[in-house]
């Protein structure tokens, strides 16, 4: 079985702090790690200002099944208003290798 990463590239919504947008993914916290196939997730933020949101799961469908669900959620709408809509990209990748300490 080959895992698939879910890679979601963004920018803030003007207004935005760091601390904020941080706070607002831990919300979504419960809802990733109840969603059937998630393995692992990372939230990152480069030195140019864009923002990397890295979610591991086990198959292509259960990171569908929780891509089409997510914009139910309670969390969901704080999210959304805190990025910047024309700056997100979206992609699915199959997870070739993975090293952990």
């Amino acid at each position: 079985m080959t895992h698939v990463a879910e890679i979601v590239t963004f920018t803030l919504a003007d207004g935005t702090t760091p601390e904020e947008f941080v706070k607002l993914s831990q919300a979504s916290e419960a809802f990733v790690r109840s969603a059937p196939g998630f393995a692992h997730r990372q939230l990152s933020q480069g030195a140019d200002g864009r923002w990397t949101d890295y979610v591991v799961w086990t198959d292509m469908k259960a990171a569908q099944d929780a891509a089409a669900q997510f914009p139910q959620q309670e969390c969901a709408a704080g999210m959304m208003a805190a990025i910047n809509p024309e700056s997100v990209q979206m992609r699915h990748e199959a997870v070739l290798w993975n090293m952990t300490a």
